[in-house]
């Protein structure tokens, strides 16, 4: 029986970086290996009353890909330009991740929430995105893999598409 390796906040804050980096970097391939095979990836949308959506089966998402297959095929679409969301040029992104919290472990599994912002730059302009990240880490394995995300997009207004390298 092989022991489970007790990952550090430091360790989290890595992954954390490092999944960041992956996308700044459109290294997108490698980004993937950061999910798990049936990892959910949710980015509610606000309601008109000002409240997030609950479930993404029901009411509208910003995002949603079920398991890891949506994001493979994310990455597929803006690698063939098959997505105007990705035309030329490609954005240029900046993420930065604060307040990294863990929230809960269950024995291979670490439940932590973060605050991000991203800076956006296409079409000689630079957006702002903010919000929090809820996260569910599988730690299992020799690195942790990503098993569930919630990303609240806490701006008002977007002026583009917002696509999964921008949060």
């Amino acid at each position: 029986m092989t022991a489970v390796r007790e990952f550090t906040q430091t360790d989290i804050e890595q992954f954390l970086y490092r999944e960041a980096r992956l996308l700044d970097d459109r290294e997108f391939e490698k980004w993937l290996e950061c999910y798990h095979p049936d990892a959910e990836y949710w980015m509610p949308a606000w309601d008109d009353a000002g409240a997030l959506t609950e479930n993404p089966q029901t009411e509208i998402s910003l995002i949603y890909y079920p398991n890891r297959g949506g994001l493979e095929d994310r990455v597929f679409r803006i690698r063939t330009d098959r997505s105007s969301a990705t035309s030329l040029p490609e954005p240029r992104t900046g993420h930065n991740i604060t307040n990294v919290e863990i929230l809960e472990r269950r024995g291979t599994e670490i439940d932590l929430r973060h605050n991000w912002f991203s800076l956006y730059f296409r079409y000689n302009t630079t957006d702002t995105y903010f919000g929090t990240t809820f996260l569910t880490l599988d730690v299992s394995g020799a690195q942790p893999v990503i098993k569930k995300k919630k990303i609240v997009l806490k701006n008002d207004y977007i002026h583009h598409i917002v696509d999964v390298y921008v949060v």
